[in-house]
């Protein structure tokens, strides 16, 4: 069975969505608005509140750590101070992991390089996430694999040979491998999704637990990719949609967050049972719509009942109309009003006699 625990939370076909809210950056470097954001996912139901850390001068070329970066967006004059402003260490990372243990809510963060998974692995965060940028980076998928944390990949711009061979990278190594639909498009519409991929991800690798990574905007594709068998749930999460910054349009702000996980255990609820039954909710309903076998007319003791003499009328409670062949052809023990129900009981064994079942 597909199934994945992080922390305490253990993640599988029958469980709710475990709902990650990404913050990413979206702290835009302050940690009072990072707790902020910690809060505000917890209030709203989400497992877990996710970051990004990079080791921006390995990460990086010097050309592209060092080019002017200027704009709205901007928090230094090159890319590479702009990266570095937005960039926590280790003091908060270590407050912040208090501060979930607090809120009883999971903290990880995306490793985008192995000094990263080292300062994550440091810090002994409950998971690691691997962006769909890193698909292909099969050396740091090896290198997070061995530290044996619940891995979260997403597949975005991904082709089905690249996502086969990142699984191949892991799984021999580590089988705590969570395996994410993502689209590398922000926003992405619905056109982008590909949430049937869900289904392929789920034939395919049938020991890996399956999300979705969406950057959509609304809940809607969400809750169908829960229903196609998407247990982790991945979404970008501002406090404000209008500030600056590359994802803070496409996230969801607390209210379209707590919205989502509620939106989540209703779809769990809706899907309910895959076995069919009459539930207890639904037998009244179907006593008095239902129908069962009873006389056309006053039938007398020693009658031989024919097809003529049977009707089905509700309410459904007594013999179904299915059971007709169970009456037809076997005569009555005691007499039998109008309206009055067939049963077992009432009657003898059955008469062969030709055509009764059509005779009248």
């Amino acid at each position: 069975m597909n199934e994945l625990e992080i922390s305490d939370r253990r993640i599988a076909d029958d469980t709710e969505a475990y709902v990650i809210a990404e913050i990413g950056h979206n702290h835009e470097g302050s940690l009072e608005k990072a707790e902020e954001l910690f809060r505000q996912a917890a209030a709203a139901g989400a497992s877990a509140a996710k970051l990004q850390k990079r080791d921006n001068k390995v990460l990086f070329t010097r050309a592209m750590y060092n080019q002017p970066y200027t704009g709205r967006n901007s928090y230094g004059a090159t890319y590479g101070e702009h990266r570095e402003f937005l960039e926590f260490g280790r003091d908060e990372y270590a407050h912040l992991a208090g501060l979930a243990k607090e809120l009883n809510i999971d903290f990880f963060s995306t490793a985008f390089d192995m000094p990263s998974v080292d300062f994550l692995m440091d810090l002994d965060l409950p998971a690691i996430k691997i962006a769909s940028a890193d698909l292909t980076n099969t050396p740091l998928l090896a290198y997070a694999a061995k530290t044996g944390k619940a891995l979260i990949v997403s597949t975005g711009g991904g082709t089905m040979d690249e996502v086969r061979r990142a699984v191949d990278t892991i799984l021999p190594i580590n089988d705590r491998l969570a395996l994410l639909q993502c689209t590398a498009v922000y926003p992405a519409g619905p056109e982008d999704l590909h949430l049937s991929v869900i289904e392929t991800y789920r034939r395919e690798f049938p020991d890996v637990v399956v999300g979705f990574s969406g950057h959509d905007l609304g809940n809607e594709a969400s809750c169908l990719a829960y229903a196609l068998g998407a247990r982790v749930i991945e979404k970008h999460f501002t406090l404000d949609q209008t500030r600056p910054g590359s994802d803070h349009h496409f996230s969801l702000d607390p209210p379209l967050l707590a919205e989502l996980t509620e939106s989540l255990r209703r779809t769990r609820s809706t899907l309910g049972s895959p076995d069919k039954r009459c539930s207890d909710r639904e037998a009244p309903a179907v006593r008095k719509m239902g129908k069962k076998l009873v006389a056309v007319r006053d039938l007398p003791a020693g009658h031989l009942v024919t097809a003529d003499d049977v009707i089905a009328r509700s309410p459904g409670d007594g013999m179904k109309p299915y059971r007709l062949d169970e009456v037809l052809g076997r005569t009555l023990r005691e007499p039998l009003p109008a309206d009055g129900a067939f049963a077992p009981e009432l009657l003898d064994e059955a008469v062969a006699a030709a055509g009764l079942a059509t005779a009248g």
